[in-house]
């Protein structure tokens, strides 16, 4: 039998992640500075500071591929292997965006949303769609308080998400679920993530911090 997650132990894992993230800035468009610098230990500054650290680490992955290779899919390079039928790069990041647009709008289910761009789309365009859902989430997730976060939404996009809290934390977690494939595409591809490349070396190697990258 499945057990759902408590709201408390969802609320308490969400925030420590939030706490352990508060040296990473905000992107442009997104959440204000950083809310422990400014007081501001808000709820919603909390989940936007979250949300802000994978939303980074995947934006700068999405553009470190080249244009050329947003078709590329683990297939073409290792036909005998298991990646038959997995998404190719920009349906990877077209699944993020979406998926935000999704979950966040059963916050704000009345905020329109844009139609999705097609996978063969140019570059551009597939970027512009992922950062304006970002912004989206972030304006839904700068809705919750103490007195909403547990209010069911109207209409919950899945079985396991269907307060805004945990509306707010699953967008989370699925960002960094993304994030581990679309990583493993760049190395393929002889390029480095960006937000590993940004790390201090440790070992001889890059990486090998906190939480996102990889």
């Amino acid at each position: 039998m499945r057990h759902r997650p408590k709201v408390a132990t969802v609320a308490f894992v969400c925030l420590g992640l939030a706490a352990a993230a508060r040296a990473q800035e905000f992107p442009r468009g997104g959440a204000p500075d950083n809310p422990a610098a400014a007081g501001n230990l808000t709820v919603a500054a909390q989940l936007n500071q979250q949300l802000s650290f994978v939303e980074n680490a995947f934006v700068a992955a999405a553009d470190a591929m080249p244009e050329e290779k947003y078709s590329f899919v683990p297939m073409n390079e290792f036909p005998n292997s298991n990646f038959r039928g997995v998404r190719n790069f920009a349906q990877q990041v077209l699944h993020v965006a979406s998926a935000g647009y999704q979950l966040y709008g059963a916050i704000i289910p009345d905020e329109p949303r844009p139609t999705a761009p097609m996978a063969t789309a140019p570059k551009a365009e597939i970027m512009k769609y992922l950062r304006d859902s970002f912004v989206f989430a972030h304006k839904a997730i700068s809705t919750i308080t103490p007195e909403n976060m547990l209010t069911p939404v109207r209409r919950a996009p899945n079985a396991f998400a269907g307060t805004n809290l945990q509306l707010a934390v699953f967008g989370c977690t699925h960002v960094t679920d993304i994030y581990g494939q679309v990583v493993e595409y760049l190395r393929m591809n002889g390029i480095v993530p960006p937000a590993t490349a940004s790390q201090p070396a440790r070992g001889g190697q890059r990486g090998g911090g906190r939480g996102v990258p990889n």
